[in-house]
């Protein structure tokens, strides 16, 4: 086993950590790293640069990691977060409504293109070589479930929840979230799912086929290892299957920038409600409201 901490700039700076176990099938664990306070993950900016940095290198040495004296391939990509309760609360609101109260388009724009390229870069780097999944242990919301989506499988505990809640503050989910719930459940399905904020819990998701195992509290990584010991058993003739997937549906990089276009536009035009709202939540990813 080899482990690593990755990109470490400096005290302020987020710190994923990537763990590469080669007795486990070559499996390379991603963990989302609690916010600099100890609170809930979100993709802030250098959250952004690390995990992007971190997809690169990897396809740039051919999917493989460093471990026993030599580059050793990667099978399975697992990612999951540091913090007991949330997988992800998704996009960075406090910047969203700092661009947006100050007519910053650019910035915003900026924030939100990136967000649908490091999406892109998960969803479809590794996909002819490795097969990607996502340990969801709590709340996944707005852009992390569409990271959670954006995996070639999910395992969640029981008690985990899902939500896009955009909704509230009038906007919708700008990196995947209707071309990726699509591709599990069909497009008025994910229409629907994207327009009502509801807070969806594991088993219901199970039931619909967006999730697609489910294990008891405190399992998921038992539950991840027991998948890919299955999926192992026939993995080329998986990995072919999943290719063929990928070729049929995989994310269209244009695509995601139109939504990301029509996103920034919706977003400048919010009114002082919605900036209300979007304030409550920020309060949720950063324990304080902006002033």
């Amino acid at each position: 086993m080899n482990a690593l901490n990755l990109f470490q700039h400096d005290a302020t700076s987020f710190h994923v950590e990537a763990r590469f176990d080669v007795k486990a099938n070559n499996t390379l664990w991603i963990t989302l790293p609690s916010s600099r306070d100890g609170g809930p993950p979100y993709f802030s900016r250098p959250l952004l640069d690390e995990l992007m940095a971190l997809l690169q290198s990897i396809k740039q040495r051919g999917v493989t990691w460093p471990a026993n004296g030599a580059m050793q391939p990667i099978h399975y990509v697992v990612m999951k977060s540091a913090h007991a309760e949330y997988f992800s609360l998704g996009g960075d609101l406090a910047h969203f409504h700092e661009c947006i109260t100050r007519g910053d388009r650019k910035s915003l724009h900026e924030y939100s293109a990136n967000c649908a390229d490091m999406l892109h870069d998960w969803s479809s780097l590794l996909g002819n070589e490795a097969t990607t999944i996502a340990l969801v242990q709590g709340r996944a919301l707005g852009g992390g479930f569409e990271t959670a989506l954006a995996a070639d499988l999910i395992v969640a505990e029981e008690h985990a929840e899902f939500a896009f809640p955009e909704i509230l503050f009038g906007l919708f989910p700008c990196t995947g979230g209707m071309s990726l719930l699509a591709q599990r459940i069909g497009a008025r399905a994910a229409e629907r799912m994207l327009g009502d904020a509801r807070v969806h819990a594991a088993p219901a998701l199970k039931e619909l086929g967006i999730v697609d195992e489910i294990c008891p509290r405190g399992q998921g990584e038992l539950a991840v290892e027991r998948l890919i010991a299955g999926h192992a058993r026939q993995r080329r003739a998986r990995l072919m299957l999943q290719r063929s997937r990928h070729r049929l549906s995989g994310l269209n990089r244009r695509e995601l920038h139109a939504v990301v276009e029509e996103w920034t536009e919706t977003a400048m035009r919010l009114d002082q409600h919605e900036l209300r709202v979007m304030d409550a939540l920020v309060r949720l990813q950063r324990g304080r409201a902006i002033r």
